[in-house]
């Protein structure tokens, strides 16, 4: 392989500058000639210097603005000045402003070669560190993102490839199984890892202050508010929103959240006047949202838009090989934490552990283990899972969401009609229908005041009166 030269850049208004460095040094470098400041910027984007020689007194543009433009870029090559007015306030702004080193006129081309080289082997230190760097914070956010299983190294491999990218990210998996730690994995191995990363739990917050939470309100938007408020989307601006229990979200909120992924702006709450953010979107569900669409709770455009890449986080009870790993990890943890030394389990209790199918997943064994470390006590292990099998007798666990969940189209009628929770469910929903067609009807089909009297919000009552294909009746 052929080893490529070192290309050097020099803008000086002083073509021998150039010509003297080139004669001389043209077996250890390749140099390249701008004349001014104007034509050493274009150069520096079509010839892609390692090194740059700016001299700093040039008619028009100085070495000095060249030096604040050339800042300003994603990444620039090392720069040393050079001049023949080597007033120490020239040296201190250069230095200030980042360059390398700086040069006297007149020069030795000897004096020149060796700062070049000087420059070149920072540079490259300087990549060492940042590559150091990148793959120490890697090792860092998979401190908590434990498992060997091949089940976790293809969730690993997913993560890595689309950590960097500005897909929006739909974590899929039951309760418990660590997508939280997913997400910020992706917001930590990204660009945006140093700005912020905003959390919204949208089962958490009541429906009503759920807009207000998310998009923010102005000054007098209803009762008790004061002043304007940002929400969580400004609050994330330039950095990573993850959305939590997507699947939660009310359906008036949802086509708002679908103008944010799609324009990147919205209204806050009481507004007018769009705001724009740069907002990267990760989203984590434990439902079935083909379920959900085709129940009328879940907006399909919506489920499409967030579904650009989807995770499959499969649960502890499929990756029982990661037990013994996540029961180290654990212990190590709470040992630290409440300064125990219980750190080992016999090997009948990690047996044990591996038996169980751990309906709670990875949330359960961890607040296992943290028992035991605070108790200092392995025997009651075997209380605990005793417990816990006992509660979880008549669970039914859910159709794995990491094998590519279908949409449920119609249920079969006859399997329905022993089913108890099929024929509670229809009869609630008869019940709710008779009872709105009712309140309608007296109302004379007044929307604002049907709702009214049945306690709920306007549009909750449009949604249903489309699903329960309600019909004025003269």
């Amino acid at each position: 392989m052929v080893k490529t030269k070192t290309k050097i850049l020099v803008i000086d208004d002083d073509p021998k500058v150039s010509w003297i460095l080139s004669e001389s040094l043209a077996s250890s470098f390749d140099f390249v000639a701008a004349r001014d400041g104007i034509e050493g910027i274009q150069m520096v984007s079509t010839e892609k210097p390692d090194v740059i020689l700016l001299d700093i007194k040039m008619p028009g543009m100085t070495g000095l603005e060249v030096l604040e433009k050339l800042n300003k870029m994603d990444s620039r090559p090392e720069v040393i000045m050079i001049s023949g007015h080597g007033e120490t306030n020239y040296i201190v702004e250069s230095v200030r402003l980042g360059a390398a080193n700086f040069i006297n006129k007149p020069f030795e081309v000897k004096e020149v070669e060796i700062q070049i080289n000087k420059v070149i082997e920072h540079s490259k230190l300087k990549k060492e560190v940042t590559e150091l760097k990148k793959e120490l914070q890697s090792k860092k956010v998979y401190d908590s993102f434990v498992g060997d299983s091949e089940a976790m190294f293809k969730v690993k491999a997913i993560i890595e490839q689309v950590a960097n990218s500005e897909l929006t990210v739909l974590i899929r998996g039951e309760s418990g199984t660590g997508k939280e730690i997913v997400a910020r994995s992706l917001h930590e191995l990204s660009g945006r890892k140093d700005q912020p990363f905003v959390k919204v739990n949208c089962a958490a917050i009541p429906r009503d202050l759920l807009e207000s939470e998310l998009f923010g309100y102005e000054k007098g938007a209803f009762t008790g508010a004061h002043k304007n408020k940002q929400g969580r989307f400004e609050l994330a601006n330039m950095g990573t929103i993850f959305l939590d229990e997507i699947g939660d979200m009310p359906m008036e909120l949802q086509s708002k959240l679908l103008q944010v992924l799609e324009q990147q702006e919205f209204v806050r709450v009481g507004g007018i006047n769009n705001i724009h953010v740069d907002v990267r979107i990760i989203c984590a569900t434990n439902k079935n949202l083909e379920q959900a669409i085709n129940q009328q709770s879940f907006r399909d455009d919506l489920f499409y838009r967030l579904n650009e890449i989807t995770i499959f986080l499969p649960p502890l009870r499929d990756r029982k090989e990661d037990i013994p790993l996540l029961v180290n990890h654990f212990l190590d943890k709470y040992n630290k934490l409440y300064n125990k030394k219980f750190y080992q389990f016999t090997q009948e209790i990690i047996n044990r552990l591996v038996s169980f199918d751990w309906p709670g997943n990875i949330r359960q064994l961890e607040n296992m283990v943290k028992q035991v470390v605070v108790r200092e006590d392995e025997s009651i292990i075997t209380e605990l899972i005793d417990s816990a099998r006992n509660q979880a007798i008549n669970v039914s666990y859910p159709q794995p969401l990491y094998s590519s969940p279908q949409p449920v189209i119609n249920s079969n009628p006859e399997s329905d009609d022993f089913s108890l929770k099929n024929r509670v469910g229809k009869t609630v929903a008869n019940e709710e229908k008779r009872l709105i067609a009712e309140v309608l009807s007296k109302t004379n089909w007044n929307r604002r005041k049907a709702a009214d009297i049945l306690q709920i919000s306007y549009r909750s009552l449009l949604y249903k009166i489309k699903d329960y294909n309600l019909n004025v009746t003269k």
